[in-house]
């Protein structure tokens, strides 16, 4: 008998159109590899739902906060489910940018400077000299950043609109300048580099998400040993937070005038994107590995205790 399998997508954070668009497309997939899927759009009754349908195995398509963030892994924990990708710890640590970049440093994957301050104060001054990213520190899909530029007067003010619907507390950090690079681990092994090219200020919720909104370059055109050292990276930050399954960790990569330049770890992603457009499908593809196939492979992966 096929595995039962309930892919978990939607609910109801600021990322609920992506995660409706990776869950539909994986349980497509799922379902033309012979597999039972059942779709849950998730919502507070999950656990009932899912003691009503006894999946053996849950497919996490959720993305940020409660579905990536360590809390729907420790409810399948305390259920007995076999889960897709990362478990409780990983997922929590990667999830909160502050507690993440701190392990990094501490493992030696270079990381660039951040502060994390109410955003009153943000907004009162700049709090380290422009250019500067504020941006959530425990959510994901580029929601809610802002670039300040060199010479900017006042920080962001929007901050303080009545109808924010973010943390009070953000994250600040140096800008880093360069070309942006990404890397998938899958298994415990680096998969290819790709470099995002977009013509937005940075690779933000459109340029991810929206057709057109951005180019892959796949193999990413720098030289081998930048290539190599992303890889070593990308693994080095999936080994470090303790990730499972199938992860993505990107880079910014300053090239300088006659050196090979310095990489900076931006944030690692432990259920990254799988829509239509979305970098992991294609890093994969590039590796030998089928749509189908890297879907059943996560699957196949599931477990407790991860």
């Amino acid at each position: 008998m096929s595995k039962h399998v309930a892919v978990l997508y939607g609910g109801w954070t600021s990322e609920r159109e992506v995660s409706l668009s990776s869950g539909r497309e994986c349980a497509a997939a799922l379902e033309r590899s012979g597999y039972k899927v059942s779709l849950i759009d998730v919502d507070r009754d999950l656990a009932q739902r899912l003691v009503d349908i006894k999946p053996d195995v849950v497919f996490n398509g959720l993305h940020g906060r409660f579905g990536e963030d360590g809390t729907v892994q420790g409810m399948l924990e305390i259920m007995g489910i076999p889960y897709t990708h990362s478990g409780v710890l990983a997922s929590a640590l990667a999830m909160d940018k502050h507690q993440s970049k701190l392990v990094f440093k501490s493992t030696g994957i270079p990381v660039t400077d951040h502060i994390i301050a109410h955003r009153d104060d943000i907004a009162g001054k700049h709090q380290m000299p422009p250019p500067y990213v504020v941006k959530p520190y425990n959510d994901g899909s580029s929601v809610g950043v802002f670039i300040v530029k060199q010479g900017t007067e006042h920080p962001p003010q929007e901050i303080l609109r009545t109808d924010w619907k973010g943390e009070d507390h953000l994250m600040v950090e140096r800008y880093i300048p360069g070309r942006e690079l990404t890397c998938a681990v899958m298994g415990g092994v680096a998969l290819g580099v790709t470099e995002i090219v977009t013509d937005l200020h940075f690779y933000n919720y459109e340029a991810k998400y929206e057709v057109g909104g951005s180019e892959h370059i796949l193999p990413a055109q720098v030289s081998p040993k930048i290539y190599q050292n992303v890889q070593r990276l990308a693994l080095k930050a999936h080994e470090a937070l303790g990730c499972r399954g199938v992860t993505r960790t990107d880079f910014r990569y300053m090239a300088h005038r006659g050196g090979e330049g310095e990489l900076i770890c931006l944030e690692i992603n432990t259920q990254p994107g799988m829509t239509p457009t979305s970098l992991v499908p294609e890093i994969a593809k590039h590796a030998g590995h089928s749509f189908e196939e890297l879907v059943s492979w996560i699957v196949e992966d599931a477990s407790c205790n991860r």
